[in-house]
């Protein structure tokens, strides 16, 4: 599954994190996200990586990011111009 497809509803920032280190072979399709959980959970250089990877992404229009309910984010595939 790719990142448009794994990001084509709201995910939870966390989520959406995940799905982005799958894209990138971070994590197997194997994985759960709760194998990886604390990944995400912790203050550590690669959660805090991928979700910048996030940020950029929505900043580039890729992705569209909300903050209410809760931080989250989806699919747009939109390139900047």
């Amino acid at each position: 599954m790719g990142l448009s497809e794994g990001l084509a509803e709201w995910n939870d920032w966390d989520g959406a994190a995940f799905e982005v280190g799958r894209s990138l072979g971070i994590f197997s399709e194997a994985e759960k996200f709760t194998q990886v959980k604390r990944v995400f959970w912790t203050d550590n250089p690669l959660g805090n990586a991928l979700h910048e990877v996030l940020l950029q992404l929505a900043a580039a229009g890729v992705l569209e990011r909300r903050e209410e309910p809760d931080e989250q984010f989806r699919w747009l595939g939109r390139e900047a111009s």
